[in-house]
Formats: structure tokens, sequence, C-alpha cells
């Protein structure tokens, strides 16, 4: 798997409020998604047991491929990502969330690869989007859990 971006960061929760939150997967990606910069309208369309269809302002993102391996000082949380923002440009990606036990928080460490996007807005969009995007997704996880 080809990394596209990976980044560290420490949210001010427990890893019980980790492991509740994946209970159900739709509340929380919605939850993390309708965080997201510019995301002004996000709405859980379809959910199953591992996979989530959420409509935002920007198109629609289908999360497939859910896994969740859960331990006592960890969880771990992966899936393959389509997301069709408008006409524009579809991207596909593999995301992958660690959460461990840290001291006196959760270290989330997040990988997101095999990032794929066509046409001249998918080609801007691998070159110069991964680090607000990734950035993104870790800024909206610490915002959810430490809420």
């Amino acid at each position: 798997m080809a990394v596209w971006f990976e980044g560290i960061n420490e949210i001010k929760c427990t890893i019980e409020q980790i492991k509740m939150a994946c209970k159900d997967h739709g509340e929380l990606f919605v939850g993390v998604v309708s965080l997201m910069p510019g995301l002004s309208s996000v709405k859980l369309i379809e959910q199953g047991s591992d996979f989530v269809t959420i409509r935002t302002n920007e198109g629609l993102m289908k999360r497939t491929n859910i896994s969740k391996h859960i331990e006592t000082e960890s969880v771990v949380v992966e899936f393959d990502e389509e997301y069709q923002a408008g006409s524009m440009v579809t991207t596909k990606s593999h995301i992958r969330d660690e959460f461990t036990i840290s001291d006196s928080c959760v270290k989330h460490k997040i990988v997101i690869s095999d990032v794929k996007a066509s046409g001249l807005m998918g080609f801007f969009y691998r070159i110069f989007g991964k680090s607000s995007t990734g950035n993104a997704f870790m800024s909206s996880y610490k915002t959810y859990f430490e809420k």
C-alpha cells in the first residue's frame, strides 16, 4: 500500500470512549465527517455491518470493508472510502485509524493510502490535498472525542 498521508496526534479522552463510539460506526463517521472543513451538511443514508453511505453537501461518500479490531489498550478501524465530490472528482482510498492508550490520553494515528483520483482535479488533489485532508481528519477526530 502506498502511503499518501500519515499523522499522529493526542486526544484527551479514554480508550473506553473510542470503544463505545465504534459500536455504531455510522454515528461515529457522520459525527467526525460533519466536523470536516467545508461540509455544511452531512447525513447518514445507509448503514450495514461493514459499510456506510453518507451524503454531504459536496457529494456521496461510501465507506466499505469496515473492520474493527478492539483490544484492551487499543482500537484499530480500517475501511475503503470512495468519495464522489460532485461531477468534478471521485477519490478512492484506504484509511486506517489506530487509537492506543498513552499516559493521560489516547494517541491517534491515521494512515491514508492507495489514493486514486482521476482527471485534472484528481491530479491536483493527489499532489496538493494530502496535508490538508489528513490534518482535517485528525482535527475532526480530536474535536469529536474531546467534546
